[in-house]
């Protein structure tokens, strides 16, 4: 976990009843996944997500808590043959994920949530960069490579990258470093008379105007 300034956020995780008026949001754990783009797809609720590496949060307008741990085990297994065709999923090595929600009062703690998300992206990525670069190209053994990481902060790493192993980590990707954000933009319709209109016209009317444009941050 990060030692940071936004980690505060993670007070905010009790074992409570969800309140009204307060926004949710929904961290997933699991052991890697494609799956967090297809979520928002199918649920117009989820307006905002975040992922790196095998954990995704989802910002929701309503409670979905208890879909979103089958919902993430059954997208990872449907599009994994897609994206691995060669390492079909063996029975004993299937994914599992841990789903929990938390209530956060404001926007500002919203922002400083995927602020901390981020932050721990960037940290876990670089310690994992350095560590398989120390293995992969220097030869090192695992616990080798572990020893000589103890320790280190940031610049440390990126020093061992760039003397050691030819590798600005600046150059990475933003994805790695920073992890995935997926954005709901709603589309604007014309405003139509729902008087006369049944419960369930009124309810297909809304889906209709929250058919979304998923923009992809990074």
């Amino acid at each position: 976990m990060a030692n940071s300034k936004y980690e505060y956020v993670k007070a905010f995780e009790k074992e409570n009843y969800l309140l009204p008026d307060t926004y949710i949001i929904i961290r997933v754990d699991g052991k890697g996944s494609t799956s967090c783009g297809k979520i928002v797809q199918k649920y117009s609720d989820i307006m905002l997500a975040y992922g790196d590496s095998d954990e995704y949060s989802f910002l929701l307008r309503k409670n979905l808590t208890t879909l979103f741990a089958s919902l993430m085990s059954t997208y990872y297994m449907h599009f994994w043959p897609q994206v691995f065709p060669e390492k079909p999923l063996d029975v004993d090595h299937l994914p599992t994920f841990d789903a929990r929600a938390v209530l956060y009062p404001s926007f500002k703690h919203i922002r400083d949530y995927f602020s901390w998300r981020q932050v721990d992206c960037h940290i876990n990525n670089l310690y994992n960069t350095t560590f398989w670069n120390l293995v992969l190209k220097l030869k090192m053994t695992p616990q080798e490579a572990e020893q000589k990481l103890m320790g280190t902060v940031s610049a440390d790493k990126n020093e061992i990258l760039f003397k050691e192993c030819g590798l600005n980590y600046n150059n990475e990707l933003e994805m790695f470093k920073k992890g995935t954000i997926l954005v709901r933009d709603f589309e604007d319709y014309e405003a139509h008379d729902e008087t006369g209109l049944s419960s369930r016209q009124k309810q297909r009317l809304d889906k209709k105007r929250k058919r979304q444009k998923l923009g992809v941050l990074c």
